[in-house]
């Protein structure tokens, strides 16, 4: 394999790389701003200049120096090449550059919400200069909306062009562009247009600065109290990797995690911004059972201890009187979820019937290039009929939602456990006369019609709150880590499973553990190879930051 020298470090490329792309893939650090690598090369940042030497076929092969830096973003690596990133004339590049970029920039770092993951603030700090030697009037620039969701700051801006590029060769929506020329340019959009498409807010992410700034999370926090948790889009089918950022018990925003077989570096914003019904006034705090005044809040352990041994009996009950129990699984649940849950209510009527909840759709797929936004709005429809599939044994004997409703109609069941999870109501009238025709258990998470109606109400856990795994639209089966505890008093659907088993049986329950729960689940007829299946998240070593904190 051709290899490449880099600040005295050989390193193995594959033919097309280009030096910077070869230096990042070793964890070699060169500074750059404009380079991206999902966006086109166009080399117009110039700090990532490089000394380049290479063999030269016309004279014997000797390394020769090209007459000038060039820039590794742009310049294929080939066999032999030697570049020095660190030698004096490209660090006399880098303090020149940044300087340049500095000259117009303020100095608002204590207030801008970019500080701390700033990459000027970086590179200042490694590469620039102590002190300014721009003595001039800064030139000043607007500060504007340019989308219901992205702020710009002009004067922050360092004119990387990643914006422009992004809606351009990703969206082809094209509605940036850049305003004027000299130091007087700016990014701006088209008269009459709005940066309003549905993968729009990721051009946050690619500002390597402070000028594009995300609205709803202007001035919420600081980036180094966040802590970054691995996850999995729990809205749509997608099945994106995505960061929960988290500080206090509290989502703050959500971020794209980076996977080259799934959704790249992108996300829509239907995903970035469709976290919040996690914290919404609407959640379901609390166990209710019918007939009883309400729990004291200060007696959580109290009230799941009731709710859960009337849950039982009301099933128990329907069973013993001969009568047939059903479980309603909801595509929002995770594939451990489903299968405690169908577990438990198999042990009470092992011929329990299993179907999953309806499956929201809005619209078509729409692809922008290898990335694809689901239409599909649950993210784990699939794994939840798979698991039910295994405990039932016969897949062709899960019911969908539609038959479901049908047969609760029809007075078929004479109890049911419904789960909910949705981010949003969604229980139709049809449904909810099916279903409180007779005594139903409920699960879920936001207040609706048969929250009020429940035999026994039990709040669950949103997919940020637990541990798990799901099953997207490419049948890609992915786990994620719970990022804050649940709301309150809410469990998850895993864990209220578990507990309701161990009552049953009478046994002290146990603490709900996703990858022991994965092993069971492969443990299984048909589902051998669901735990070697599962792809996780690559475990990132602890960045310790090097900022004191002094207490005030």
């Amino acid at each position: 394999m051709p290899s490449i020298t880099i600040n005295g470090r050989p390193l193995d490329f594959e033919p097309g790389e280009s030096i910077l792309q070869v230096a990042l893939r070793h964890e070699v650090e060169v500074p750059h701003y404009c380079y991206h690598p999902g966006l086109s090369v166009v080399a117009s940042c110039r700090i990532c200049l490089a000394e380049v030497w290479a063999p030269n076929p016309r004279n014997d092969n000797k390394l020769e120096p090209f007459p000038k830096l060039v820039p590794t973003c742009q310049q294929t690596a080939t066999d032999g090449m030697v570049v020095h990133t660190d030698s004096p004339k490209s660090i006399a590049n880098q303090k020149q550059v940044m300087e340049l970029l500095l000259i117009n920039h303020p100095v608002d770092c204590p207030v801008c919400d970019q500080a701390g993951e700033c990459h000027l603030q970086d590179y200042s700090y490694q590469y620039g200069r102590g002190e300014s030697r721009f003595r001039e009037d800064k030139i000043k620039q607007p500060k504007k909306s340019v989308g219901p969701n992205v702020l710009l700051y002009s004067d922050r801006c360092i004119m990387c062009t990643r914006c422009v590029r992004f809606t351009r060769e990703v969206t082809g929506t094209g509605e940036l562009m850049v305003d004027g020329r000299g130091s007087t340019e700016q990014i701006d959009v088209f008269p009459g247009m709005a940066l309003d498409n549905e993968l729009a807010s990721n051009v946050i992410d690619l500002c390597p600065v402070g000028a594009l700034l995300d609205k709803d999370f202007l001035f919420k926090q600081r980036v180094w109290f966040l802590t970054k948790t691995p996850s999995i889009d729990g809205i749509t089918a997608s099945g994106d990797n995505i960061w929960v950022e988290h500080s206090d018990g509290e989502v703050r925003r959500i971020k794209p995690r980076e996977n080259p077989d799934v959704n790249h570096w992108w996300i829509t914003d239907e995903v970035r911004y469709g976290w919040k019904f996690v914290h919404a006034d609407e959640r379901l705090r609390m166990p209710a059972i019918t007939g009883h005044d309400g729990f004291d809040p200060n007696d959580a352990s109290g009230a799941w201890r009731e709710s859960i041994t009337a849950a039982n009996r009301t099933l128990e009950s329907a069973a013993e009187a001969g009568g047939r129990l059903a479980f309603l699984a909801s595509p929002m649940l995770s594939c451990e979820d489903a299968y405690l849950l169908a577990r438990w209510i198999r042990t009470i009527d092992p011929q329990a019937t299993l179907a999953v909840g309806p499956v929201p759709v809005e619209g078509e797929d729409r692809s922008y290039g290898d990335y694809v936004v689901r239409a599909e709005k649950a993210p784990n429809a699939r794994g939840v009929r798979r698991v039910l599939a295994g405990v039932a044994g016969d897949e062709s004997a899960v019911l969908d939602a539609a038959t479901f409703e049908q047969q609760a109609a029809g007075g078929a069941f004479a109890a049911t456990v419904v789960t909910g999870n949705y981010p949003s109501d969604w229980i139709t009238p049809s449904f909810a006369a099916a279903v409180v025709s007779k005594p139903f258990i409920l699960i879920d998470t936001l207040a609706n019609r048969l929250a009020e109606q429940a035999t026994v109400l039990l709040p669950g856990a949103t997919w940020v709150e637990k541990a798990g795994s799901f099953q997207s639209a490419a049948d890609r089966v992915q786990a994620f880590e719970r990022a804050i505890k649940p709301l309150d008093y809410c469990k998850s659907e895993a864990q209220i499973a578990l507990d309701l088993a161990a009552h049953h049986e009478g046994r002290p329950s146990v603490k709900y553990d996703a990858e022991q729960t994965r092993a069971e689940i492969s443990a299984m007829p048909g589902l051998d190879g669901f735990r070697s299946e599962v792809a996780r998240p690559e475990a990132k070593a602890s960045i310790e930051s090097d900022m004191v904190m002094v207490d005030l």
